[in-house]
């Protein structure tokens, strides 16, 4: 019979050998770097948002995200009440007119500004607008017509962000010339903007307006389309436009050196009237325009990349563990660790180093660094040569792999279900011929 110190050390040395022990062993290291896996997804996220807070700091200075609304007329008009003393009392609501026809036409001059390490994209449009008003019948009213002060009608245009006004705004309308002043007679279709009081409107007359916008902005430039009829034309010598909102472009054009767009929209394509009264409608929802987008974008590339974190630890240990088993040379869990950690370093390379260079130049120079002390230690550890080899040569496969993955985004998801099946398969047909019981019973042994 064993004695109480055999049986010890016969518990030891299967603890020691076991196969199985050993499989679970690196999961649970696999899993407990995960932790810092998840802390990096957090420095990436923070460092993210510094960018954000550096693009807004520039942005407040130079003018946010611009979207236009209108031209539009506000007509006041008196409804009446009787107070509680049997009085009667009124109060002016304001009646909503859109143009019959909306032409916009301008020019995108983009510029690139830098905050330490982050950089914003700015713009400065200037946009000319045209076109003309057809004002209801009264027929087409619920408001009796001499309650409507059509002497005190105001054009208006909504502009989000006012601190992008570099030129006075002079409206020409019906023949007249006009100041714009800052503020809006009503908020019912934008909270911000300026405005102007014209002369007395005749019904059942077109009237005509135009108008320049000189604007400062950033990253993008929304239009709201207010006509019956919208015709809008924008170009630009940025290179790489996102179109986006209720409406895409009629027709565009993106070349290395710039890009038009064109706009055809009916009123018939978005949900409210020509006229209303007060804030019935909302317009914001039918806003369509062109965001200035950076390609580059390293903090959205870095987090891709730090989601594959977890393939990388679990083939990169797989390696190590098939040669313990073939090479009979076992690999300790502190040493499983170091390699653990290495891996998970090149994601924190790769964030670091892009700040200062490109995207690609930092992959590259973080995957080989990585790849080549990884097997520079599995050849210190298992004395193999021909095993260092392998080990660069799985790691080489798998950054040459996940970098496809990220050029690929619209099919980076079918790339990397499919490339994980071959990784499978591959493994599943080396191993075939294991007798995992053999191994497992042969180490099992004094």
């Amino acid at each position: 019979m064993l004695n109480h110190q055999d049986l010890a050390k016969k518990t030891a040395n299967y603890v020691k050998k076991s196969i199985t022990l050993k499989i679970v062993s690196i999961g649970i290291l696999i899993l407990l770097l995960l932790i810092p896996a998840g802390m990096i997804k957090n420095l990436i996220n923070e460092r993210q948002n510094r960018r954000d807070a550096a693009v807004q700091e520039i942005s407040q200075k130079w003018g946010g995200l611009q979207t236009i609304t209108g031209p539009f007329l506000s007509v006041p008009f008196k409804t009446f009440f009787k107070d509680t003393d049997g009085k009667t009392q009124f109060k002016l609501g304001y009646l909503q007119i859109l143009p019959e026809t909306l032409d916009v036409t301008g020019e995108i001059k983009p510029e690139v500004r830098y905050r330490s390490l982050f950089e914003a994209v700015l713009y400065n449009i200037r946009l000319k607008f045209s076109g003309n008003f057809k004002l209801p019948s009264m027929t087409q009213l619920n408001i009796d017509p001499d309650h409507i002060l059509w002497d005190k009608a105001y054009l208006s245009l909504g502009i989000t962000d006012m601190r992008g006004i570099q030129d006075k705004i002079i409206i020409h309308f019906n023949g007249a010339v006009y100041n714009a002043e800052p503020g809006l007679k009503s908020a019912d279709l934008a909270e911000a903007g300026v405005s102007t009081m014209i002369s007395p409107l005749a019904p059942n007359e077109p009237h005509a307006f135009s108008f320049d916008l000189n604007l400062n902005g950033s990253e993008q430039i929304n239009i709201i389309p207010v006509g019956e009829s919208n015709a809008v034309k924008i170009n630009s010598s940025w290179p790489s436009p996102s179109f986006n909102g209720a409406f895409l472009p009629a027709a565009r054009e993106v070349k290395k050196d710039g890009f038009s767009a064109n706009w055809k929209i009916l009123h018939l394509n978005r949900n409210y009237p020509q006229f209303w009264e007060g804030s019935q409608y909302k317009v914001t929802p039918s806003a369509f325009g062109v965001k200035l987008i950076l390609t580059a974008d390293i903090y959205q590339k870095s987090m891709r990349l730090a989601k594959y974190s977890i393939m990388f630890l679990v083939f990169t240990f797989s390696a190590f563990f098939f040669s313990e088993v073939i090479n009979k040379r076992r690999v300790h869990p502190i040493q499983y660790i170091l390699i653990g950690m290495a891996i998970l370093i090149f994601y924190t390379l790769v964030l670091s180093l892009s700040e200062h260079m490109h995207f690609n130049y930092a992959y590259i120079l973080s995957a080989a660094a990585v790849s080549l002390i990884i097997s520079g230690y599995a050849k210190a550890i298992v004395s193999n040569s021909k095993f260092a080899l392998t080990i660069l040569g799985i790691l080489a496969v798998l950054y040459c792999y996940l970098f496809i993955v990220l050029q690929l985004e619209d099919y980076a998801l079918i790339m990397g279900s499919i490339g994980l099946f071959i990784i499978l398969a591959i493994v599943m047909y080396i191993t075939r011929k294991i007798d995992w019981y053999e191994v497992e019973t042969g180490q099992d042994t004094d």
